[in-house]
């Protein structure tokens, strides 16, 4: 790491700024180690104030002394407002002492303590007006530590910066930068343990500063770093920033994460680059699955003296705390699910108080939608565990049924039993969700249990979310059985990232992850400690992963700033809004499923009936009578010898030919099958024909007529849209 300092000027400013006798220069105090070589001892010196906190401020040596091993700046503790002034020339005489940000059993915070001078003795302005410049410095650190040198100094970052955590910002002022782009978990890339990951980890440690607002107050007002849509989103961008360096927490645990901060010299203004979606992403198929934390919707409130399960105490219960807090979180989450408008939606963190929050949620959807479109599935066999939370499921009556009673995992190693249900849709064709929340990493046991964090990535509680994971794949396998259906998509909250072990022990017994294949592993979902990765996961069965279509998380969650959820606590200013954004601090991820019935005639010829869904029809050889029925059905041509069908109820718009197939066996490029006249459609007294011309118009081979669509004109197709070329 190296730093550029005007050398031009350091002569100029050792005359004008020369240390009155017996002073010591601020680089002295620091020394080079992460701890002052004056602990505890009484000292004089002097130097222009860079930066002022709440209860302090920032001096920086005017000259330096040249060594880059050494600090020229130091953090004055005033304990109240400091009465200095920016540019400040000063001297003063005070205690050195070294400031634990942390708990004293914080390793971390612990050995990175912040050198200050304290219990000020003396304090005199000597002059005002004066100008530090700042130090530019190259920024990721090339060995993690490096910045300690700058600790108390007035610095420039010219690196572009990433807006990476923006949980804190509103309760302390808080934002967790990265250099050059996002910080990504390491186990959501690679295998636990692995020199991958620890690599990532190290460069991780090396992109990341918090940017600080400066004090030490709680919930600043205003709020800072606010932007457009009153947010700022994870992802967003600053080109450089200039501040003052020290070190401290990133997070509300004093024995959480610590890490070097920048205190801005000059007002943040973020680039929105991550602009917020205002719908899902597209996911195709014709039926649609999602998963969605909803991050402790409870009907029972704690300031309304219930108790609730499991303890039968007010401590039991979560989620809002008032009713004007439940109607905000209400809000939110409804109009979140309405937007995400999926056929089945796997709801985690709901209150455990039987049908009563999951059927109050659905009655407030149904109102916002102004229609019953939703319905619970109802208690599932096997009960739903002994936790204060559990899963449920809603779904679209009017899109699919239940195939068979909702069952729970009974085995004694989940706290909150998978839940599952089948479903049929109107083509007869079946598929059964399991919805999943596994054990947190948080709350760890002692140390030396095997659950305690080993230090991989993991966290705590890695052994029982295996085992979790077996059970879950054994419940499968024996809801596979019952059902008679192989079709199934395990969706939920499995808090282990993508490449951990127990996502890597479903992944051994033969599910694909859904996310990961349509994303890449630096698909997310979630943001902690700075670190973007996925704990909610969608992984299918083999047969039923050859009929999706798409997964996606929509990001309107986790990059969000918390200070625009529905709590009203803590909050100066409220950004709150009743839509999607913050309704959760999970994203709710979405499947794309192709369910079509898959009708096959044989080589002669055939009348082939459709059902009431969707259809892929296959008349085969010969002419064949076909119609679809309801839904929106496909008819495929994969041969000539296909030729001479009737369709009796092609709906344009709605119905699609799938040529596919047939054009390649003749060489016809389906870029150019049209304008080469190669597909044409034309009009007759009984409908819509549909030609092909292997070699166009011009040529020697006689158009062949595919197929006839019973009283429909031509004029009503549509071929880019109407036929699968």
């Amino acid at each position: 790491m190296s730093a550029t300092r005007l050398q031009p000027l350091a002569c100029a400013l050792a005359l004008m700024f020369s240390p009155f006798a017996g002073a010591v220069a601020i680089p002295e105090i620091q020394g080079s180690g992460t701890s002052s070589p004056l602990l505890g001892q009484t000292v004089s010196t002097e130097g222009i104030v860079t930066k002022l906190n709440n209860n302090g401020f920032y001096l920086q040596d005017a000259v330096g002394d040249g060594d880059p091993a050494t600090s020229d700046g130091i953090f004055v503790f005033t304990s109240s407002a400091p009465t200095v002034a920016v540019g400040d020339r000063v001297s003063l005489t005070a205690e050195v002492a070294e400031y634990n940000t942390g708990s004293a059993s914080n390793p971390v915070t612990s050995a990175n303590p912040l050198t200050e001078l304290a219990d000020i003795v003396s304090l005199e302005v000597l002059s005002s007006g004066n100008v530090i410049v700042p130090t530019v410095i190259d920024f990721p650190e090339t060995t993690e530590g490096e910045l300690e040198r700058y600790e108390g100094m007035l610095v420039r970052l010219d690196t572009p910066l990433v807006a990476s955590q923006n949980f804190f910002q509103g309760r302390y002022g808080q934002v967790t930068l990265a250099a050059g782009s996002r910080l990504l978990k390491p186990t959501n890339l690679y295998r636990p343990g692995t020199a991958e990951a620890l690599a990532l980890a190290g460069e991780n440690a090396r992109r990341r500063i918090v940017l600080d607002d400066g004090t030490s107050s709680q919930n600043p007002s205003p709020i800072p770093y606010i932007g457009e849509d009153n947010t700022l989103r994870a992802g967003d961008t600053l080109p450089g920033l200039t501040g003052v360096i020290d070190y401290g927490l990133a997070t509300n645990d004093s024995m959480g994460l610590a890490d070097y901060r920048i205190h801005p010299a000059e007002p943040v203004v973020f680039e929105r680059v991550n602009v917020r979606p205002a719908t899902p992403p597209a996911v195709g198929g014709n039926v649609r699955v999602a998963s969605f934390n909803v991050l402790n919707y409870f009907t029972t409130l704690d300031q309304s003296g219930a108790a609730c399960f499991p303890g039968g105490t007010r401590s039991d219960c979560r989620g809002a705390d008032s009713a004007t807090e439940f109607v905000r979180q209400q809000d939110k989450i409804v109009a979140a699910l309405a937007t995400l408008d999926a056929d089945v939606v796997g709801l985690i963190e709901i209150e455990n108080n039987g049908e009563t929050a999951v059927n109050n949620l659905v009655d407030a959807l149904n109102a916002r939608l102004g229609d019953s479109v939703y319905a619970s599935i109802g208690l599932p066999e096997g009960g739903t565990g002994g936790d204060a939370i559990r899963m449920a499921m809603i779904y679209k009556p009017a899109r699919l049924a239940l195939d068979g009673p909702a069952a729970s995992d009974i085995d004694p190693i989940h706290d909150r039993p998978p839940l599952a249900q089948g479903f049929a849709a109107a083509n007869g064709e079946r598929f059964t969700v399991v919805v999943n929340h596994f054990k947190s990493k948080g709350s760890c046991p002692a140390a030396g249990d095997p659950d305690a964090d080993q230090g991989d990535g993991q966290g705590c509680w890695n052994v029982l979310r295996q085992q979790q994971a077996t059970a879950l794949d054994t419940f499968v396998k024996a809801r596979q059985s019952a059902a008679q259906d192989s079709d199934v998509i395990v969706m939920g909250d499995l808090n282990a990232y993508g490449r951990e072990d127990p996502i890597a022990a479903l992944l051994d017994a033969g599910y694909q992850d859904l996310l990961s294949a349509y994303n890449g592993q630096a698909a997310y979902s979630y943001v902690f400690d700075g670190e973007a990765g996925t704990l909610d996961h969608a992984l299918a069965t083999a047969s039923l992963g050859t009929q999706v279509t798409g997964a996606a998380t929509w990001a309107i969650n986790a990059d969000e700033t918390s200070v625009i959820d529905y709590q009203t606590e803590f909050k100066p200013e409220d950004f709150y809004a009743p839509d999607a954004y913050r309704s959760s601090d999970h994203d709710p991820v979405l499947v794309g499923l192709q369910l079509e019935k898959r009708i096959v005639g044989g080589a002669g010829r055939d009348t082939l009936l459709g059902t009431p869904g969707d259809d892929r029809i296959t008349g085969g050889g010969g002419a064949d009578g076909l119609a679809g029925g309801d839904g929106r059905d496909t008819f495929v041509y994969a041969s000539l010898r296909d030729a001479g069908d009737a369709i009796a109820d092609f709906v344009p718009g709605v119905d699609r030919l799938d040529l596919t197939t047939l054009l390649a066996s003749l060489g016809i490029v389906a870029e150019t099958a049209l304008g080469n006249g190669q597909v044409r459609v034309l009009d007759s007294t009984a409908g819509a024909r549909v030609l092909v011309d292997a070699d166009g118009p011009a040529g020697a081979i006689a158009a062949r007529t595919l197929v006839l669509l019973r009283a429909v004109s031509a004029a009503a197709i549509e071929p880019a849209r109407d036929f699968g070329l």
